[in-house]
């Protein structure tokens, strides 16, 4: 028989122990994700459709992006046991300086879009990749976080000179590596941001001032900091599909790559791959790295997931290239994974 008495106070409370409310509402809702699933949800909740659909969505009937996630979710580990894992360090090599962890900040456009301070928020021991398309200027970038590794993404414009100046402010600013991008020579079909009408200056529909109502927050944040334009760019009119078809060049090519790398003097990596073939001409000219990137999925429908091409393009130019993968990480086992199939380095966006 089990012995029971009457509960006693005293022993009650020795046993529980309240949570302290907390009083941030931001605190709250940090604290409460727990996955950048939860993230996401958060954000939906408390962003503007167009916006959310910005940062959310892909190419088409985004596919490519379904299937590099769904990569991820297929992996299977094969743990070790009887290791000691007591002490660990995460702090790799990569791009010849070091990273506290195994991924950086992947380029973003319309970065003070989605959060008020923007490219100016940095990140802690870790590579910042500032994008062409970015809100903060490459010296402000630097100003904001001079002691971090900071990388920029080039865009090849059509006016050529625009290009070379934005590479030169790069390297005066102490930025260590150029990301060289390849896979946007024209504008992918975002077909979520054609239906929200997202531009800049955002066009304001019903629906979009509906859909508005319900998030203040996000407008006041929007209205009271300073115009939103993009710091590399002088022309801001239009969806992202018509900025970028406007600025970019469809007639980039290899010669393009050679004019910028003898421009460049640090590292630089190749941004936008996704065949084996490319990877060994690329090793070939000698670049430093390349990055196994479908643009989040944002370019091309039906594009190769990179996270399948990572085992062959780094069992043929892994000895001569660093190889690094981007595209569907949103977790830190999809990390362990790429680094585990032979990346040397992985980039998050999205998340």
């Amino acid at each position: 028989m089990v012995q029971r008495q009457f509960p006693k106070p005293d022993e009650i409370f020795a046993l529980i122990e309240f949570m302290k409310p907390e009083r941030d509402a931001r605190k709250r809702r940090l604290g409460a994700a727990l996955t950048i699933h939860d993230l996401r949800a958060a954000a939906k909740r408390r962003t503007p459709k167009a916006v959310f659909d910005y940062t959310d969505g892909a190419a088409e009937y985004e596919l490519s992006l379904a299937r590099a996630r769904q990569a991820f979710e297929d992996v299977e580990f094969h743990p070790g046991i009887l290791r000691d894992v007591s002490h660990v360090d995460t702090t790799t090599q990569v791009l010849g300086g070091v990273s506290a962890l195994p991924f950086g900040i992947a380029p973003t456009g319309f970065t003070r879009l989605m959060q008020t301070e923007g490219e100016r928020a940095g990140a802690a021991g870790i590579p910042f990749t500032l994008s062409t398309l970015g809100t903060t200027s490459i010296e402000d970038v630097k100003a904001a976080n001079p002691a971090g590794r900071k990388w920029f993404q080039l865009y090849v414009m059509r006016e050529r000179e625009f290009s070379y100046s934005l590479t030169r402010r790069a390297a005066q600013a102490g930025y260590d590596t150029l990301f060289f991008t390849v896979d946007s020579p024209v504008a992918g079909a975002r077909l979520r941001d054609k239906r929200n009408g997202f531009s800049i200056p955002p066009q304001l529909g019903l629906g979009t001032v509906l859909n508005a109502i319900p998030r203040p927050w996000w407008w006041w944040d929007f209205l009271s900091r300073p115009k939103l334009e993009f710091a590399s760019l002088s022309s801001t009119g239009g969806t992202v599909g018509e900025l970028l078809d406007a600025a970019m060049d469809p007639s980039i090519g290899y010669e393009d790559l050679r004019i910028i790398r003898e421009m460049w003097p640090g590292k630089i990596v190749v941004k936008g791959v996704q065949t084996v073939a490319d990877s060994m001409r690329l090793a070939n000219l000698g670049v430093d790295g390349i990055l196994l990137s479908t643009h989040g999925g944002h370019q091309l429908d039906r594009a190769p997931v990179p996270f399948y091409l990572l085992p062959e393009v780094v069992r043929e130019v892994g000895k001569d290239v660093e190889v690094l993968v981007d595209t569907g990480i949103m977790t830190g086992a999809d990390i362990v994974a790429s680094i585990a199939l032979g990346a040397k380095f992985t980039l998050i966006g999205r998340a």
